[in-house]
């Protein structure tokens, strides 16, 4: 292990229900921390906003995609918990109303906020769309793998993993 740091550093993503955006990005981004080597150095998981699908496993769409691409993922959604903002360094929203929930239930948390697709600021969007409501399981995907990809650099760089 590089660095003389070995804390371990835990990422959460958020979406509305945890069965869509946010697993799919936590799927995608431990594939990348494992590919990178770092799995004992960063600490993934996901959660939603809201309660309507606590305990249900990821949408169809998710894992079919997630499959393609070799990545296991097994999760049960479950819904942002107050502790969550002193157990993670990074809470990483899909869309800026979950921002703007996860602001007001930070308090005086020092956990960094952020939405996605700031870690890829050339798609030129802020927002992740819903594929629950649109179908668009592919083209979401397309966003958050490059996202993942910004955010493990930041990360590794900010941190010093490497």
């Amino acid at each position: 292990m590089s660095g003389t740091n070995a804390r371990v550093i835990g990422v959460l993503f958020v979406c509305t229900g945890n069965i869509c955006r946010s697993p799919m990005a936590e799927g995608i981004f431990r594939h990348y921390v494992e590919q990178s080597g770092l799995s004992g150095r960063i600490k993934t998981d996901s959660a939603g906003t809201g309660a309507w699908n606590v305990g249900d496993p990821p949408h169809p769409g998710v894992t079919a995609l997630l499959a393609e691409r070799g990545i296991r993922y097994a999760h049960r959604a479950r819904v942002v918990h107050p502790d969550d903002f002193t157990r993670f360094d990074y809470i990483v929203a899909a869309e800026r109303a979950h921002l703007e929930t996860l602001h007001r239930m930070a308090g005086s948390s020092l956990v960094r906020l952020s939405l996605l697709l700031d870690y890829a600021p050339d798609l030129g969007l802020r927002d992740i769309p819903d594929p629950y409501y649109n179908g668009r399981f592919r083209e979401v995907h397309g966003m958050i793998d490059r996202a993942c990809r910004g955010l493990l650099e930041h990360i590794i760089k900010v941190e010093r993993l490497k």
